[in-house]
């Protein structure tokens, strides 16, 4: 393994799930219309700078922060922690790292008390909170509730070079692996990894990177999605549908996948499974299988692979994007046009779920 990450002797913070990401934007109000407007999401306050969004089940403040400024990027991957305890582990925790950290005990943003917020090994901003403001849960406010509302921030997506070194960092934090792709040559394309009892909280997609692939959002039914793209064909808007509807093999979970005003990528999900047992098994899928990333076989177009936000570290400078020197998933399964069968001709043309280990 490449640049490896040392475990620290100091414990892992208790993280309980992904909690919001902060995204800088670079029109305020076109990325209001987009996710108030167009998705649905709840303001729990703003101003001229910047917006809080929250889905429809939440209690804290927000899951979603749009700060106006000059350059389209991720500013922050939130995490919550168990206790104010965890916010002084983490901090603990990268500093043996050797992390560059900064704390703050008012937060970083309105509605979330006191955070810590580290460059991590990968070049990734994560926050690790436990304080914060709560606020209205809407889960009744069937007046509000619309025909594709958005119900739970659900995971984040991340791409990285290495996934085998950022999963052994992750599951140094604590986190758990329930599917993974593979080839029989031992490249890893990609993981999935959770702390919540769903299929992940965060993956790590192998490409040039630290960059941030989507950030997911979960309605409660399938044909929630349906109508977000029948809204969006309405309003003219197809084009920003980059992929989907459609049903992922790796996670079982119907997705769509949309653009905001500045291509940040919008996943809009459902219909996931547990994974809350010790022994979850892993779900390992050969990268030669068109069905892992959609069930039916459709297309996956080449931008999904290729495409993705850039990251800040802690002044608010991009990060800089390294390549991926293994190979890359799109390369290895022909034209990245999810109908093409990769095996060898004479295999077995049916599908293929992988290994359950």
């Amino acid at each position: 393994m490449t640049n490896f990450i040392p475990t620290p002797t100091s414990p892992a913070p208790d993280i309980v799930r992904c909690a919001y990401m902060e995204i800088v934007v670079t029109d305020l109000s076109k990325s209001r219309e987009f996710y108030v407007d167009v998705l649905g999401l709840h303001v729990t306050e703003e101003d001229e700078n910047t917006i809080y969004l929250r889905s429809l089940e939440e209690f804290i403040h927000h899951n979603l922060v749009l700060r106006k400024g000059p350059i389209a990027a991720v500013a922050a991957f939130a995490y919550r922690v168990k206790s104010p305890a965890e916010v002084d582990a983490a901090e603990t925790y990268y500093k043996e790292m050797g992390c560059r950290t900064e704390r703050r005990k008012e937060g970083f943003t309105k509605g979330i008390g006191d955070s810590v917020r580290v460059e991590d090994p990968l070049g990734f901003p994560y926050e690790f909170f436990y304080e914060t403001e709560h606020v209205e849960r809407l889960t009744q406010r069937y007046d509000l509730y619309s025909a594709g509302e958005l119900v739970r921030l659900d995971h984040f997506n991340q791409v990285t070079p290495d996934v085998p070194r950022g999963r052994k960092y992750l599951e140094d934090l604590g986190f758990r692996v329930s599917e993974d792709i593979k080839d029989s040559d031992g490249v890893t394309y990609a993981a999935w990894m959770h702390r919540k009892q769903t299929v992940h909280d965060t993956a790590l997609t192998g490409g040039d990177g630290p960059r941030m692939h989507h950030v997911a959002f979960a309605t409660h039914e399938k044909h929630n999605i349906i109508q977000i793209c029948d809204k969006m064909g309405a309003l003219r808007i197809s084009d920003r549908i980059e992929r989907g509807p459609g049903r992922h093999g790796v996670s079982n979970a119907f997705y769509l996948y949309i653009l905001d005003p500045d291509d940040h990528r919008v996943e809009i999900y459902t219909q996931d499974y547990y994974t809350g047992d010790p022994d979850n098994p892993t779900i390992t899928w050969d990268v030669h299988d068109n069905q892992r990333r959609d069930w039916w076989g459709n297309a996956v177009v080449p931008s999904w692979y290729t495409e993705a936000s850039l990251v800040l570290d802690l002044d608010g400078n991009p990060q800089p994007v390294i390549k991926r020197t293994d190979t890359s998933e799109m390369a290895v399964t022909v034209g990245a046009d999810g109908f093409s069968y990769t095996r060898e001709p004479g295999e077995d043309r049916g599908f293929k779920l992988g290994t359950q280990l």
